[in-house]
C-alpha cells in the first residue's frame, strides 16, 4: 500500500484502456442557486492527457487504500487546490465497465467559489450551468456517457423518519413499555448506517450510494432522545403526524430543489406530506438496512 499505487493502464472487459489499475474517481461539485439552477464545476483538461482537450470532472486514479471520496477528494486538492470545506458528500454513482469502474462523488458546495487549475493536467476550471454541460460538445467520452444518469440524481435529498412508526414496524420485544429506549436504538443504527450511505427506495432518483440529510421526528414518551448530531432529531410537541407536515413544509419552502422522502406507512400521513410535494416508502426500507440487533421483528409497512 503505498501512494499513487494506482498508477497505470487497466483493461475494462469491453476492450477499454482506462487510467487507474484499482479504478478512478472524480469530484462533482454541485451548487443551486437561488432559482434552484444547478451549476457543476468543470475541468478542461490538457491536450497531453488522455482525452486532452475536453471537459469532465477533476479526479484520477485510487490507490489501493483509498475508497472512492478520499480518491476524489485528493485529485480535486492535486488538481484545482480544492479542500472539503463547504462540500457536502450527496452520493456516489458508479460506472462500472466490468473490472474497471469510475465512481462519481457528487457533493453540494455552498457557493459558486473560486476554482482555477494547480496542476498542468487542466487548462481550465469554471462553473457551468447544468443546461450549458448538457448541450457541450467536447465532453471528455466516460463524461459524457454518465452525465444523463448523473443529471436526475443531482439534487440533494433529506429523508424524514417517522419514528413512532418505525419503532411499532420493528416491533422490539416490549417495545412499547420503553417507547424512549426503542426510539434511542433506532437513531443509533441510523447514525451508524448513515456514515456508510443508504441505498435509496426502488425508483428514487438518487445515487445507489446515497447521503441524504436525515430528519428523525420523535413524539411523546420518545421526546428527549438525543444523538451525535450526524441525525437532526425534531420533537413534536404534540401529534407526531402534524410535526412531520410541518417539518416537510419548512424543508420544500427553504430549498424547493431538495427532494423529500417521508419514510411511514400511515397512510394518512403519506396523503399530507404528498400533497406537499415529498415522497415516501415503507419502514421496511430503512429496517432492511440497519444492523441487526438480535430482536425480534416483524416486516412493517410497504416500500412503494
Amino acid at each position: 500500500m503505498a501512494a499513487k499505487d494506482g498508477d497505470g493502464w487497466a483493461l475494462c472487459e469491453r476492450g477499454h484502456r482506462h487510467w487507474g489499475v484499482h479504478g478512478a474517481s472524480g469530484l462533482l461539485a454541485v451548487h443551486y442557486d437561488l432559482t434552484g439552477l444547478p451549476h457543476v464545476l468543470m475541468q478542461k483538461r490538457a491536450s497531453w492527457s488522455h482525452h486532452g482537450g475536453t471537459w469532465g470532472l477533476p479526479g484520477g486514479a485510487l490507490d489501493s487504500h483509498e475508497d472512492a471520496v478520499t480518491g476524489a477528494m485528493r485529485e480535486a486538492l492535486e488538481e484545482a487546490a480544492l479542500r472539503g470545506d463547504g462540500l457536502r458528500v450527496l452520493g456516489v454513482y458508479t460506472d462500472d465497465h466490468g473490472g474497471w469502474s469510475f465512481q462519481t462523488v457528487i457533493a453540494e458546495a455552498e457557493s459558486l467559489f473560486p476554482a482555477a487549475p494547480a496542476n498542468d493536467e487542466s487548462t481550465d476550471m469554471r462553473w457551468l450551468p447544468a443546461e450549458v454541460i448538457s448541450a457541450e460538445k467536447l465532453l471528455h467520452p466516460g463524461f459524457a456517457e454518465t452525465w444523463p444518469a448523473i443529471l436526475p440524481a443531482l439534487p440533494p435529498s433529506v429523508v424524514v423518519l417517522d419514528a413512532a412508526n418505525i419503532v411499532g414496524a420493528r416491533a422490539e420485544h416490549g417495545w412499547w413499555r420503553d417507547r424512549a429506549g426503542a426510539a434511542k436504538r433506532l437513531l443509533e443504527d441510523v447514525e451508524e448506517r448513515a456514515v456508510l450511505g443508504l441505498t435509496p427506495p426502488e425508483g428514487f432518483p438518487a445515487p445507489a450510494r446515497w447521503f441524504p440529510r436525515i430528519v428523525l421526528v420523535v413524539e411523546g414518551a420518545a421526546r428527549g432522545v438525543h444523538g451525535t448530531g450526524s441525525v437532526t432529531v425534531v420533537e413534536a410537541p404534540g401529534s407526531g403526524d402534524d410535526a412531520i407536515v410541518e417539518t416537510v413544509g419548512d424543508l420544500r419552502r427553504a430549498r424547493p430543489w431538495e427532494r423529500v422522502l417521508v419514510v411511514t406507512a400511515d397512510r394518512g400521513l403519506r396523503r399530507r406530506v404528498e400533497g406537499l410535494g415529498a415522497e415516501y416508502t415503507g419502514p421496511s426500507w430503512v429496517l432492511g438496512q440497519l444492523r441487526p440487533r438480535g430482536r425480534v421483528y416483524r416486516q412493517g409497512g410497504r416500500q412503494n
